[in-house]
């Protein structure tokens, strides 16, 4: 054998059983995958001051209520199509919210004052949720995430209203 063979046989066998074995192990974990887009059911927002979270949509009932300017309750029927709940779902993968603690309540312990948020998203197999106050003392990366999230989820609601 030369030593172009010996760098041809090494490679082959050393290699290629490590990428055919990358994308065994990365394709399971994708399959198995426990918040997977195709298994998505719904979207509950709600957000309001301390206990009383008024603003509510759900996407699964398409019912989206609000206190307008007027401080009258507003109901709509409002409708988020496939794209928006794909960017919704993708951004919370990306933003980390599987991995975000369930409760991250601030140090006002419940008063009225303080906005607090409500986020769920509803899959076949699994639920992730989340409770959020606006004055929330944890860690500063995780709390702008969740901002952030919250941030996108009332734009796209917003946008789709009006598309309405």
């Amino acid at each position: 054998m030369n030593n172009r063979t010996k760098k041809i046989f090494l490679a082959l066998s050393i290699a290629v059983p490590f990428l055919l074995y990358c994308m065994y192990y990365y394709g399971m974990m994708v399959k198995n995958a426990p918040y997977k887009f195709a298994e998505f059911e719904s979207l509950t927002f709600k957000y309001g001051l301390g206990d009383s979270l008024v603003n509510q949509y759900n996407s699964k009932t398409q019912v989206y209520q609000y206190i307008n300017d007027r401080d009258s309750l507003v109901k709509v029927k409002v409708k988020l199509n496939k794209d928006d709940l794909l960017y919704l779902h993708r951004k919370a993968a990306d933003l980390g919210f599987w991995n975000f603690p369930s409760v991250m309540e601030g140090v006002s312990g419940g008063k009225t004052t303080v906005p607090h948020y409500y986020l769920e998203f509803k899959y076949q197999r699994k639920t992730k949720h989340i409770d959020f106050d606006l004055d929330y003392a944890g860690k500063p990366k995780l709390s702008q995430a969740v901002r952030q999230l919250i941030e996108e989820v009332d734009k796209r609601v917003k946008e789709a209203e009006t598309r309405r």
